[in-house]
C-alpha cells in the first residue's frame, strides 16, 4: 500500500468503524451488510502517490445469462445516479460497482453517499433481478454455505463441555 491508500483506509475506518454494519476483513478491504446485500470496499493503490475506493456488491450468482438481461442492465445503468451493473460469466454473477478516488480530498460525505448508494442499490435490485431472471443472492448463498457447512459437521463438534 502507498501513503495516500493508507490515508483513505484510515478515513474509511474513521467513518464506518463505529457502524454494526461494518467489518474490517484487512487493511484495505471492508464489508457493509445491508438488508440481503454485501458490499465490499476495497482500496486499491494507483501508481506511486494516489488510491481507487472500490465499492462492490455481488447482487446474484447462478443468474442465466440473456439478451433480454443484458438490455435490462443497460437501460436501468442509465438511470443510476453513479455506479454500474455488471455481469461476469464466471459463475453467472451480477454485481453492482461504483469506484471513487482516495485521499486528500476523499470527505466523508463521499464515501457515506458511495457507500450507502451502493448498498441500497444492491438490496433493492438482488431481489427484483432475481425475480425476473433467477439466481442466487448473496445473503442466500452465504446461508446456504453456511448449513451445509452445519450439516457435515460431527455432532461432537458442537458437544458442551462443563
Amino acid at each position: 500500500m502507498n501513503k495516500t491508500a493508507n490515508l483513505t483506509c484510515e478515513k474509511i475506518e474513521s467513518v464506518l468503524g463505529d457502524s454494526s454494519a461494518f467489518t474490517k476483513v484487512e487493511c484495505g478491504l471492508y464489508v457493509i451488510k445491508q438488508g440481503s446485500a454485501y458490499v465490499m470496499v476495497n482500496v486499491l493503490p494507483w501508481g506511486e502517490n494516489r488510491a481507487v475506493v472500490r465499492c462492490a456488491a455481488q447482487l446474484l450468482s447462478g443468474v442465466e445469462r440473456s439478451e433480454a438481461l443484458a438490455w435490462d442492465l443497460l437501460k436501468i445503468n442509465s438511470l443510476m445516479r453513479f455506479g454500474a451493473f455488471a455481469f461476469l460469466p464466471e459463475g453467472n454473477r451480477v454485481f453492482f460497482v461504483h469506484s471513487i478516488l482516495g485521499g486528500e480530498t476523499l470527505d466523508p460525505e463521499e464515501i457515506l453517499a458511495t457507500v450507502r448508494h451502493v448498498a441500497i442499490v444492491a438490496d433493492d435490485y438482488d431481489d427484483k433481478i432475481a425475480e425476473a431472471y433467477g439466481g442466487q443472492r448473496m445473503q442466500d448463498l452465504l446461508e446456504d454455505r453456511a448449513l451445509s457447512g452445519l450439516l457435515t459437521q460431527s455432532p461432537d463438534t458442537f458437544a458442551f463441555k462443563c
